[in-house]
């Protein structure tokens, strides 16, 4: 009796210790590597914006044109130039029917410091965790300290002290277009910051001479 008992109390912890190996494996394994093509339909998301206020896709995507580009932060010289072209290019994107969205792992109030100094019309959203970054297999590394730089590429300063700021993850640069039928219509992993916003124009002014 005792002896089958000790069976049963062995086999048991055997069974006990297999299982939580299995778990850990599970827990180990390297996520499955997200490669997004052209068609493809777009991750659904939802964000906070440079405003504080909730930004959903299922909100935008399918009813035009949208832009969503991923760039590694506020405030740096390549960012900030990417940023400004989209502002200048605008009005033309605008009028081809196109929404334009910048994505970082910069906070919100970085987002409104940064949109307030350089001017900027176009929405920003704040991905801290890098979370929507690799819905889209952005790749995600570490975050940063930051020194801002202002619109003439001078350290910012903020009552007289140079500002610096955390930002918790940096994905890389990659640039999307969402279709009218929201999917994947465009997508460049190797984007030029200047020439960016260009690029996107001529994709869609391409497009719509198609139809």
């Amino acid at each position: 009796m005792f002896t089958s008992t000790l069976r049963f109390v062995v086999l048991c912890s055997v069974l006990g210790l297999l299982s939580l190996a299995i778990v850990q494996a599970q827990d180990n394994k390297p996520a499955e590597k997200i490669d997004l093509k052209v068609g493809d339909v777009a991750p659904v998301f939802q964000l906070y914006d440079d405003a504080k206020k909730s930004w959903s896709s299922s909100d935008h995507f399918g009813k035009k044109w949208v832009v969503i580009y991923f760039y590694p932060g506020d405030f740096t010289p390549g960012c900030t130039a990417q940023a400004k072209a989209f502002k200048d290019t605008m009005a033309k994107l605008i009028e081809k029917g196109v929404e334009v969205v910048g994505i970082s792992g910069d906070a919100t109030k970085i987002h409104e410091l940064f949109k307030k100094v350089h001017k900027l019309n176009f929405t920003l959203l704040a991905d801290e965790d890098g979370t929507v970054a690799k819905q889209f297999g952005v790749p995600v590394g570490k975050g940063a300290t930051v020194k801002a730089r202002d619109a003439i590429n001078k350290f910012l300063e903020i009552d007289g002290k140079p500002f610096e700021f955390e930002r918790r993850s940096t994905a890389s640069r990659w640039t999307f277009v969402i279709g009218l039928d929201g999917k994947i219509a465009y997508k460049n992993t190797k984007v030029s910051p200047a020439r960016d916003a260009m690029a996107i124009l001529e994709f869609i002014e391409k497009s719509n001479a198609k139809k």
